[in-house]
């Protein structure tokens, strides 16, 4: 059977066909959030996570980047290439505390807030100065408090769902 290698670890059939599946789910999710406008939380950093600890930085980036273009595509908006680099960042420091090795509290604690510190507060506040061409303190303190708040939210699904009996059959029947 040919494999797709790309310069990145080669990929099976199977492994093509989990990660457009994983595209999918993010795309779906990225849609579905709980919460109001300023304090939204959607659950695609679980699919992003669980794709960063199956398959690595660089195979989870490359997904979270075409997800990315192909969500703002789909939604109408108007592409804004800083979103793309923060899902890169984020699937590319998931991929590496969470590639082949265990899932611990302080590794999902740290990924986690090394995301929400410097992706999500910084640099997606950042973004958002350059499109609505504000200051950066105005944005801050809002997305700082919310950070604040779903953080530990997001690091005790991630450490439960990574940990689970159901991922560790997942991982069983893709790679053994």
């Amino acid at each position: 059977m040919k494999s797709l290698s790309l310069g990145f670890r080669k990929l099976r059939v199977v492994d093509i066909v989990v990660l457009g599946i994983f595209m999918s789910l993010l795309l779906i999710l990225g849609r579905f959030t709980v919460g109001v406008q300023a304090w939204r939380l959607s659950f695609g950093f679980v699919v992003t996570a669980i794709a960063s600890m199956l398959y690595g930085p660089l195979w989870s980036s490359t997904i979270a980047a075409l997800t990315d273009i192909i969500g703002t595509l789909m939604s109408g908006s108007v592409y804004f290439p800083g979103f793309t680099i923060s899902a890169i960042l984020g699937a590319a420091i998931y991929g590496y505390f969470f590639y082949g090795k265990p899932i611990s509290w302080k590794r999902v604690i740290i990924a986690q807030l090394i995301i929400a510190v410097i992706v999500n507060t910084v640099l997606n506040t950042y973004w958002l100065t350059i499109l609505y061409k504000t200051p950066f303190w105005t944005f801050l303190p809002a997305r700082a408090l919310k950070e604040l708040v779903m953080t530990p939210i997001q690091m005790a699904i991630l450490y439960y769902t990574l940990n689970s009996q159901t991922m560790g059959n997942i991982y069983n029947r893709l790679f053994n």
